[in-house]
């Protein structure tokens, strides 16, 4: 039997709305794993970062002491408090780069770039379908 053009209208939307649901749904799995891949770097990062910085801190304790007790009969004092000055120095430029750096995001980046590739289609597509008429 033959379809209205009702039910034909109504069998169009229903197919529209299955390829926007899988379309969306594709996406969304997209995110998730990009979010997943984050959590995973992050913790890595975060372990790395650590280790780095407990062995760094250990090291600059040592270099610290090392030079006081070199200096410690003529220029204890200018020696403490040049550590202490080369040390809150090499401090505010590595907070200045941490600072840039955690302006620069990359979070769900493929996520967004397929979503706009995705607005630019149906955006091509309704500007070839005006065109047309």
């Amino acid at each position: 039997m033959a379809l209205g053009p009702t039910q034909r209208v109504f069998e169009a939307a229903k197919r529209l709305l299955k390829t926007l649901l899988s379309g969306g749904e594709t996406r969304l799995r997209l995110a998730v794993l990009e979010l997943e891949e984050e959590r995973s770097r992050l913790l890595s990062l975060l372990l790395l970062a650590g280790a780095s910085l407990v062995l760094l801190l250990l090291g600059i304790a040592t270099l610290t002491t090392l030079v006081v007790v070199i200096f410690w009969d003529s220029y204890r004092l200018i020696a403490i408090a040049g550590s202490a000055g080369v040390l809150l120095a090499l401090s505010g430029i590595l907070a200045l780069l941490a600072g840039k750096q955690a302006r620069t995001h990359t979070l769900l980046k493929e996520t967004l770039n397929q979503l706009a590739a995705d607005r630019n289609l149906l955006e091509a597509d309704a500007h070839d379908d005006k065109s047309r008429r």
